[in-house]
């Protein structure tokens, strides 16, 4: 607030760009056409703006979370896709890497997040999604991880090759009928979960997950203060990383 007073948080502008469409561009540079967006609040908004989505609607966003959401479109998961937070910056150059990968599951990795943190008085880095990697694959994705042992932040970008899909859809049904209506590692109940709950817990079960790292190419657009910090640096990270 306010600028999310009457439309969608991916509507913000910046550079006289919506998140949204930084987000469609990086995709579409990579040769990505095929979008599906997932909402809930607003989505009427984003459906008449770009009728040319498939969408799913995540009729119950205000009493689940991030991972539900993005389980609204499981019935599209049996090829290979890419998924992104929709309150967040990145670059095409990171979308190249994750879709060069080879491996079944990438995250999308800023190696250089602390500098975001020096001003962030609003979202404290101790809220960020950090990660420790080991030999090209991450071993831990947690908030509580010290900022002296993380590596660097998830940027909410990730990608999943056909096999690395039926493997989030497997492991998320079994959390599902193991966990519904009860507490999920840091979520009060598993509908509450984020997910990198559901990707920790796929990492302690032997899952696999590669990184590619971008050193500040990312911004989150969480509070007013994030939004005017893209307004002041997006351009630069753009261009320049």
């Amino acid at each position: 607030m306010p600028t999310t007073a009457n439309t969608p948080k991916c509507f913000a502008e910046v550079s006289g760009k919506r998140l949204l469409d930084w987000a469609i561009d990086a995709f579409r540079q990579n040769g990505i056409q095929d979008i599906v967006f997932i909402g809930g609040y607003q989505i009427e908004s984003v459906q008449e703006s770009n009728p040319e989505f498939v969408f799913r609607h995540n009729s119950e966003w205000p009493i689940n979370n991030i991972l539900a959401s993005l389980m609204c479109s499981e019935d599209l998961m049996d090829e290979p896709f890419l998924c992104c937070y929709s309150d967040v910056l990145f670059t095409p150059a990171v979308v190249e890497s994750i879709l060069r990968s080879n491996e079944d599951i990438v995250l999308g990795v800023d190696t250089d997040w602390l500098t975001r943190y020096e001003q962030r008085t609003e979202h404290p880095s101790d809220d960020a999604e950090k990660v420790t990697v080991q030999n090209g694959a991450v071993t831990c994705i947690h908030r509580n991880i010290p900022e002296t042992e993380a590596y660097g932040e998830f940027i909410g970008l990730a990608g999943f090759s056909a096999e690395g899909a039926s493997t989030l859809r497997d492991d998320y049904h079994q959390r599902r009928l193991e966990y519904s209506g009860l507490p999920y590692r840091e979520a009060k109940v598993f509908e509450k979960a984020y997910m990198i709950h559901l990707f920790q817990d796929m990492i302690e079960s032997g899952r696999r997950m590669a990184h590619v790292d971008t050193p500040g190419g990312y911004i989150e657009v969480d509070t007013q203060q994030d939004f005017e910090y893209a307004r002041q640096h997006w351009i630069e990270k753009h261009l320049f990383k």
